[in-house]
């Protein structure tokens, strides 16, 4: 890979979306879109300047993990602990019952159009089923958002996606299993222990984090700008230590986020500069770009007419007759419902279980080939549909969306 080339034009798109940050929201566009087009146009198949390096696997999922990790530290730094209390039951729905349900579809889709038994299917619906916040960020992030969609909406999104990255981990092992590589015994194990070693971890980091900010405030030596940084190191060093002890990292950094937002609850926390809009506007783009470069476009050609339908069908079956299924446990009017539903993005996520089932026991080029398809075909369509769906959204609420403002608030109270 040119690196040089590779960081130039990473810089250049830096430069383009800082100056029209102002009106990026309003165009069938976004930043993972942009570095995902620039990688595959630069890459092997077109113009042929950047080439994936040999290590490209490796080197995507340690990526996707981090962005991972970035990404749902932003989105648990939003949340003080009574906002997630509000949306606990709703919450509890989309990710025990609504994620197994996307799997399973997304599986079952697999099985009908690409002929692939359903074992196989399994590990495809698995990695698919988590919605991905770095492209949710990108749709309900920015003023135009919340301008357009009300607070309810936006924020159980983007708590689901916060949460369900790393508890899509046990049905990915689940999935595992049934291959016969792992046995039932073991897969329930091991599955116990990278959900609870990770809320052991995370509660225990973020909360001395927390806690060593606010003496670090208290004795003048933490000044206001470096938050930000104090926020990703945070993230990264939570990553790492569950790396070490062998536990899910996604799920520790989102849990540690919280913890460390709890610990620094009140006047402290207002002043706090978290990880927000900027950085998923920005840290994407080096993983969007190495993604395109290395897009199995042989084995795609090789899926032929099943694989765009297959990414079709996930895209429309998956997600959106779920959230309706699901709308009045969920108390969502049915505008929510069809929203959520369809702003459900399949991204970074998918790509990181892919490639994790690919280091542990190896996956199928053509269910690596239709998965990474379906990635790159969500991130286009959430791209090009998030400004749309905001304005049809907003006529379909007859206004801003401050005119949902009251009845959020009465579904909040009732969860």
């Amino acid at each position: 890979m040119n690196i040089s080339l590779y960081l130039a034009v990473f810089g250049g798109l830096s430069l383009i979306i800082a100056a029209f940050s102002a009106s990026l929201r309003k165009w069938p566009v976004s930043e993972p879109m942009l570095g995902l087009l620039a990688g595959a146009l630069l890459g092997p198949q077109v113009v042929g300047a950047l080439h994936a390096p040999e290590d490209s696997a490796s080197l995507l999922r340690e990526a996707a993990n981090l962005l991972l990790a970035l990404s749902v530290m932003g989105v648990a730094l939003q949340f003080p602990l009574r906002a997630i209390r509000a949306h606990t039951r709703s919450l509890l729905i989309l990710l025990l019952v609504a994620m197994p349900l996307m799997a399973a579809i997304s599986a079952g889709i697999g099985w009908a159009i690409l002929g692939v038994p359903l074992v196989a299917c399994a590990l495809l619906g698995a990695a698919l089923c988590p919605t991905d916040p770095v492209l949710a960020s990108n749709v309900v992030g920015g003023r135009f958002a919340e301008r357009d969609v009300p607070q309810r909406t936006r924020q159980l999104l983007l708590l689901e996606s916060g949460a369900n990255d790393g508890l899509a981990l046990p049905l990915v092992l689940v999935a595992i299993a049934l291959t016969g590589v792992a046995t039932v015994g073991s897969t329930a194990v091991e599955s116990l222990w990278q959900l609870s070693g990770a809320v052991a971890v995370g509660v225990i980091a973020g909360w001395c984090g927390g806690k060593a900010l606010r003496t670090g405030e208290k004795h003048g030596s933490t000044e206001s700008g470096p938050m930000l940084f104090f926020a990703v190191t945070l993230a990264v060093g939570i990553l790492g230590l569950s790396d070490l002890v062998h536990t899910d990292g996604v799920l520790a950094v989102f849990v540690g986020g919280l913890a460390f937002s709890f610990a620094t609850t009140g006047q402290e926390r207002e002043a706090e500069v978290r990880i927000d809009e900027a950085v998923n506007r920005f840290a994407v783009l080096p993983l969007f770009m190495l993604l395109g470069m290395s897009l199995p476009w042989q084995d795609w050609k090789s899926l032929g007419v099943q694989g765009l339908l297959f990414a079709a069908a996930v895209l429309v079956l998956r997600r959106l007759p779920v959230i309706l299924l699901l709308a009045k446990a969920l108390k969502l009017r049915l505008r929510d419902a069809v929203y959520l539903g369809w702003f459900g993005p399949i991204g970074v996520a998918a790509l990181f279980y892919l490639l994790l089932i690919d280091q542990r026991i190896g996956l199928d080029p053509e269910l690596y080939a239709a998965g990474t398809l379906v990635i790159a075909v969500s991130t286009v369509v959430f791209g090009l549909t998030a400004a749309s769906g905001r304005v049809l959204y907003r006529r379909a609420s007859g206004g801003a969306a401050e005119d949902s403002a009251v009845e959020d608030k009465v579904m909040d109270r009732e969860e």
